[in-house]
């Protein structure tokens, strides 16, 4: 029996300044303590954009632009597939907050690979390098 499959919309938000927004999970739960790129699953009837754009409001409190797809990444875990469809996003207006999340932190794209990651966002960062495409 195959594990579930759940389509995540993921967003690399890009600053003013040229830095990317990421967050630490909490402690508990599934991969715990690492850091990711904001994001969240898609619920019935909402576009992936839709998606990103609500997660990251209720997620850190922050109002963004959902721009071009970067990277569509397939990934099995032992309990879970998922498929994360991850865009390039402009940061618009109010103070990214911890809201759902330990801590978050604006970060150059250089200092990515000095962060803990799960297995399938080492991906978006090397799509990332690849592409350097500054908003």
């Amino acid at each position: 029996m195959n594990p579930p499959h759940k389509i995540i919309g993921v967003g690399v938000i890009w600053n003013d300044t040229g830095k990317i927004l990421i967050d630490r999970r909490l402690p508990q739960g599934a991969m715990g303590g690492l850091w990711e790129f904001p994001g969240g699953k898609v619920e019935p009837g909402e576009t992936v954009e839709d998606c990103i754009k609500r997660e990251i409001q209720e997620e850190l409190g922050i109002e963004i632009e959902v721009g071009d797809c970067l990277i569509t990444i397939d990934h099995t875990y032992t309990h879970l597939q998922v498929t994360l469809t991850v865009h390039h996003c402009r940061y618009l207006a109010g103070v990214p907050q911890p809201i759902e999340c330990d801590e978050v932190r604006w970060v150059s794209l250089d200092e990515l690979e000095t962060f803990d990651f799960p297995e399938a966002n080492t991906q978006i960062i090397a799509a990332l390098k690849q592409s350097s495409k500054f908003l």
